[in-house]
């Protein structure tokens, strides 16, 4: 495991031993590493999304008349056997 050192502002410091002492951490590098641990999968997710907007844009896009939405609307409460939509 790599050691760093790091500067904090007096709020910061305060806040990460709060969680400390609140016994949900055993010390501010855990505190720390669930923090970064959390953002990358923040930011995979964000990543998995950003492919499918993608994905779907480049299918192409499918303006469907009233016609059309009324059609798919009766079929879907058919199959869904009740009255809502």
């Amino acid at each position: 495991m790599t050691r760093q050192s790091i500067s904090l502002t007096d709020p910061n410091d305060a806040w990460l031993m709060a969680q400390v002492e609140s016994n949900e951490y055993t010390s501010k590098s855990d505190v720390v590493n669930d923090l970064i641990r959390r953002a990358r999968e923040a930011e995979q997710k964000l990543e998995l999304i950003r492919a499918k907007l993608i994905k779907a844009e480049q299918s192409g896009f499918v303006t469907p008349d009233r016609e059309g939405m009324l059609k798919e609307f009766k079929a879907q409460r058919k199959r869904t056997g009740n009255g809502s939509v």
